[in-house]
Order: structure tokens, then C-alpha cells, then sequence
């Protein structure tokens, strides 16, 4: 008998989402743990501890004086100041960050403690880097949206210039290039593919992975060109894939026979109309792109599965102060390192 997808005809309850966590800054990344306790990337150069009780501790070095800028420079086109963003949890329970504002990756302990990983790549700047990601064997590999400075230009300009590096035994290295806006990866459930989020191109994209860390046999998985820009996804136990739509604000998932599914739309139609458009004609400005939002979780980010059961999902944020959850109808599948 064939099972039946249990995310056919549903859909997210607005009434039934609910929230945790307070003041946070920019928690795009959420890490949640089998025990409840939650991980958020926060803006002030760290991450955010929240325990199931609710109380929060920031991690993070002292940093400088906050200097006034304006929200476009500090959180669209994001130059000169720290902004972690994905974050991944380490064997030994260091931070492994991609900092997003500084265009480095680095290491966080929990005592605070910093360690800047690499900044360059063959005597090159490394770019936006994005997304940390690690696997069953330690390795750690990552993502760089873009090389251009600011961002911002590199959708308008439709260059192809993202790329997915690795670390390991061997140092740090590019091992595959190309990509519209290289945002999160993650693997299957046997890390045979590796699936790569092209934000600015508005696809999913997968790649075969070799036992040295070899990519090959790319793919696009799903349509050619979603709705919006994808940001964050995850997969649950039964093969979708759910994936957020960041400035649009809708959360879909794409089904085992590559279909689409809207789950929840939190989006402003008319200001989404306006970016789609401007996305269409190479002309979105930051500002256009700064007043498409919704409301649960303004630029709805990333997305997580935790609980018990893994079946509570959390979603990460570029301009929301707390972090909304709600149930879903199915397990999300487990991390690796957590099996």
C-alpha cells in the first residue's frame, strides 16, 4: 500500500503558530537540539543559547561600539559588521559560523571565544559566505553566495558566481562553482546527494557526492524557477523538502515527485508583486526588496525541526526579534551526527 504524503491538503494554522524568545537580533540560523534547547545566530557577533525555560544567554566576543548605519547598509547589503548566519554545531560543541557581514567563517566556543577559520581562499577574499554545514565523516563544508561587493548587485546582474568549498585534512577548497546565489546545503539521508539552495537563480539544485568530497552529475531538483527566493530548507522523514521563500514570506515544500506545495504565505501581495516584477526586469533596488516582508517571521529564513519527535518546526528570521514554531504533521529528518 502506498503511503500517503501527510502534507497533501495541509496547510500551517496562523492561530496555532506560537513564539519563543525575546530581543533577539537577526536570528537567521536556528540550531535545536534533542533536549529542547534552541541555537539562534544573533547580530551581536554570536549566537543565542535559549533553554526550554526561556531564559537566554548570549555567546559572543566583546565587540566595538555598535555604530549607527542605516538598516539597508548593516542588514540588506550587509558591509563592515559582524552578522553570523548559518550556524553548525561541532562534535565538541564549538560553533562552526559563517559570518555573513565580515565574509569569513569562523569558530565560536561556548565560553565566547573566537577563532576566524579562513577568510580567504587562494589568496582571494572569500566573498558572502553563507551556510557551514557538517558531515558524518567531520568535514565542514560551506557556502558562498556571492564574490561582488555589495551583494545586492549580484541578482540584478544574474552572474553566476556562489561556489561550495570543503574543509578538511586537506585545508580549504572550492569544489563546486557556479551557482546563482549559493545559499544552504544539505545532504540526503545517506549523504549520497548534496542539495544547494541558488537564491538569486530561484532554484534547488543537487549534486552527486564522491567519497573525497567530489561533486558531480548537477541537477536541478524541482522547477527550473520557484515563486521567490528560496533561503532555507530541510527535509522531512518522508522526502519533502520544505523551503522558505525569504522577503516573500511564504513557506512550500517540494514532494519525492518534485512538486510544489504551498504550506503557509505570510507575504504582503502587492509588495511581492512589486519584487517578483523587479526581479523579472533586473531592477530591484534594496529598497524594494526591504519593504517586501511579513509578519511571523519578517524574511522568513531558515527552518528547523526539533522536539522530542522532531516534529515542532522553528524559522529563522533576518528582521524578526523572536523565533516562531509550530507542529507539523510529519518528523523532520535527523542530523546526522544526532542519529
Amino acid at each position: 500500500m502506498v503511503q500517503k504524503n501527510p502534507l497533501i491538503g495541509w496547510h500551517v494554522d496562523r492561530h496555532a503558530i506560537q513564539y519563543i524568545g525575546h530581543d533577539l537580533q537577526r536570528p537567521e540560523c536556528i540550531i535545536a537540539q534533542p533536549d529542547g534547547t534552541l541555537w539562534a545566530a544573533d547580530a551581536r557577533g554570536g549566537v543565542v543559547r535559549i533553554d526550554v525555560d526561556g531564559r537566554q544567554t548570549l555567546i559572543a566576543p566583546k565587540q566595538d561600539a555598535a555604530v549607527d548605519v542605516s538598516f539597508e547598509q548593516r542588514y540588506v547589503q550587509s558591509q563592515g559588521a559582524s552578522l553570523p548566519n548559518g550556524l553548525a554545531l561541532t562534535a565538541d560543541g564549538d560553533f562552526i559560523i559563517c559570518n555573513w557581514g565580515l565574509d569569513r567563517i569562523e569558530r565560536l566556543d561556548r565560553q565566547g571565544r573566537l577563532q576566524v577559520l579562513h577568510d580567504h581562499l587562494d589568496g582571494r577574499p572569500l566573498g558572502k559566505t553563507n551556510f557551514p554545514l557538517i558531515d558524518s565523516k567531520g568535514r565542514i563544508w560551506f557556502t558562498v553566495t556571492t564574490t561582488m561587493q555589495p551583494w545586492t548587485d549580484s541578482i540584478n546582474s544574474g552572474v553566476l558566481d556562489g561556489y561550495i568549498g570543503v574543509i578538511d585534512e586537506r585545508g580549504v577548497r572550492i569544489v563546486a562553482e557556479g551557482f546563482g546565489g549559493t545559499n544552504e546545503i544539505r545532504f540526503d539521508d545517506n549523504e549520497q546527494w548534496l542539495y544547494v539552495v541558488e537564491s538569486n537563480a530561484r532554484r534547488i539544485s543537487r549534486l552527486k557526492v564522491g567519497p573525497d568530497g567530489s561533486l558531480s552529475d548537477r541537477e536541478v531538483y524541482g522547477p527550473s524557477q520557484l515563486e521567490g527566493f528560496p533561503d532555507g530548507f530541510a527535509f522531512d522523514s518522508f522526502g519533502n523538502l520544505w523551503v522558505t521563500l525569504v522577503m516573500s514570506d511564504k513557506l512550500i515544500a517540494i514532494t519525492p515527485d518534485q512538486e510544489v506545495l504551498t504550506l503557509f504565505d505570510d507575504g504582503d501581495p502587492q509588495a511581492t508583486a512589486r519584487l517578483n516584477h523587479h526581479y523579472a526586469q533586473k531592477t530591484l533596488t534594496p529598497e524594494i526588496m526591504a519593504a517586501a516582508r511579513g509578519t511571523v517571521a519578517p524574511w522568513m529564513a531558515s527552518l528547523t525541526f526539533g522536539g522530542p519527535d522532531l516534529k515542532t518546526v522553528y524559522l529563522g528570521s533576518l528582521q524578526g526579534t523572536r523565533i516562531p514554531w509550530f507542529r507539523s504533521p510529519v518528523a523532520g529528518q535527523p542530523l546526522i551526527h544526532w542519529r
